[in-house]
């Protein structure tokens, strides 16, 4: 890995103590590497970040492992040829000079959220469907509750879920609808329209995901209003938002399209968002929610967050929200390790990195 005589030279600057074994780890597989880390403030103020590292460590640095903590300008880091991103998004960055005026390449750590946020979606869905919180209400008063039939619930089978970006959160979110007995059909902003355009190619957590794009019943593409509609027509019994923010996914959903979705109220659906708040019309969807053209909803994401103590939305008895959380997971730390340890044998072998970010596009 780089002859010569500069030493590759991996910084790790996260906002957390140290994690060892994956140090450990790393140095073991990479003897000839010099690893250094630092533990930065949680911050999304620079100038904050640029004064907690030494000028010298950005200067030796080839590799970067990072949430948003750079040099502060291309020039202080001469060596630097790329950048593991610690999170799945890359937005945090977008308007930083490395970002915009080099094309050093940044990867993310999309994947290593899947399991965990697949997990939340179906537990979120199934405490709609199976009219748990009546359950949990009944227990807390001590009651053995309803014997009259008021308890009956629909499993999943033969539901469809409609999985707006099919990436690898919704490529898990699919495996396991499919496994519950669901129809799973996806949506993604490009035509996936070969076996190789279907496939996964970012960093898959072993044994989950659709690495080869099999699970959906069908495709459907583009980020115009007819072709969002198109799909949002199909019957759809759980909506899963997992686009990535941009600016044309900003408001991607309001009145037109949850009307759209449910049939003007006849076939209400369920809407989940894990992406990022804006991505939805917000009043437009607590109207949505009030006036029952949805079923339901849940929200790990809000807009703005923290979610004001006065929203309507914490009172709805059809909305679950909780505080962007559905990513966090004991693995994580581990997995974005895993990643970094792969790009590392990428660079190593001359091959190409995963999980790249697309600068034009924004992820």
């Amino acid at each position: 890995m780089g002859g010569g005589e500069h030493k590759e030279a991996v910084l790790v600057t996260l906002p957390m103590q140290e994690p060892h074994d994956a140090i450990e780890r790393l140095q073991k597989k990479f003897p000839h590497l010099k690893i250094t880390y630092r533990n930065v403030s949680w911050t999304k103020d620079r100038a904050q970040l640029e004064k907690e590292v030494d000028k010298e460590l950005w200067k030796e640095a080839t590799v970067l492992l990072t949430l948003s903590a750079l040099p502060p300008k291309p020039s202080d880091a001469p060596l630097l040829d790329f950048i593991q991103l610690f999170s799945a998004g890359s937005n945090q960055l977008a308007s930083h000079p490395i970002y915009t005026d080099t094309d050093i390449p940044i990867a993310t750590a999309s994947g290593v959220h899947g399991p965990q946020i697949a997990e939340w979606v179906i537990m979120t869905h199934l405490i709609h469907t199976h009219k748990y919180n009546q359950l949990y209400d009944a227990q807390k008063q001590h009651k053995w509750g309803s014997k009259d039939g008021s308890y009956r619930v629909s499993d999943s089978v033969g539901m469809r879920v409609g999985v707006l970006g099919y990436g690898s959160i919704g490529r898990q979110v699919g495996r396991v609808a499919k496994a519950m007995g669901m129809d799973v059909i996806a949506f993604t902003a490009s035509p996936k329209d070969t076996p190789e355009k279907k496939k996964d190619v970012g960093y898959i957590v072993p044994g989950t995901g659709d690495p080869d794009g099999e699970i959906p019943s069908a495709w459907y593409s583009g980020l115009d209003k007819e072709s969002l509609h198109n799909f949002l027509k199909q019957d759809i019994d759980l909506l899963l938002i997992s686009v990535p923010l941009t600016k044309e996914t900003t408001h991607f959903l309001s009145t037109e399209e949850f009307k759209v979705l449910s049939q003007n109220g006849k076939r209400p659906a369920y809407v989940t968002n894990i992406a990022r708040g804006p991505i939805i019309d917000q009043p437009a969807l607590i109207e949505a929610l009030k006036d029952d053209t949805l079923a339901g909803a849940s929200l790990d994401v809000t807009d703005p967050e923290p979610l004001p103590s006065d929203n309507e939305l914490w009172d709805l008895e059809n909305v679950i929200v909780t505080p962007h959380i559905s990513g966090n997971g004991a693995a994580y730390v581990d997995r974005a390790f895993q990643i970094l340890e792969l790009q590392l044998e990428h660079k190593q072998k001359g091959e190409k990195y995963i999980n790249v970010v697309n600068r034009k596009r924004g992820y």
